[in-house]
């Protein structure tokens, strides 16, 4: 199962948990996963990127994750 690791930000929606451990086989997945079992995140988690493995995409819905991957959301970033 890929494991979530989750900022103090976003923790503060999780009732305080930092890491939890998700069966998921894309992003898409793993984010409906997550809203249904933490409401609070409803919407937040579509307006940050995510990061599998140490990349960061900004569009990650249909990115696949492996059983190790690790995931962490963050502040979308931009260019000029």
């Amino acid at each position: 199962m890929a494991t979530v690791h989750f900022s103090s930000d976003l923790a503060a929606f999780t009732a305080g948990l930092q890491e939890v451990t998700v069966a998921a086989p894309r992003v898409q997945e793993l984010k409906r996963s997550l809203v249904r079992r933490f409401p609070a995140l409803e919407g937040r988690l579509d307006l940050l990127a995510v990061a599998i493995d140490g990349d960061i995409y900004n569009e990650a819905d249909y990115r696949s994750l492996r059983d190790d991957s690790e995931v962490h959301f963050v502040p979308r970033t931009v260019g000029g």
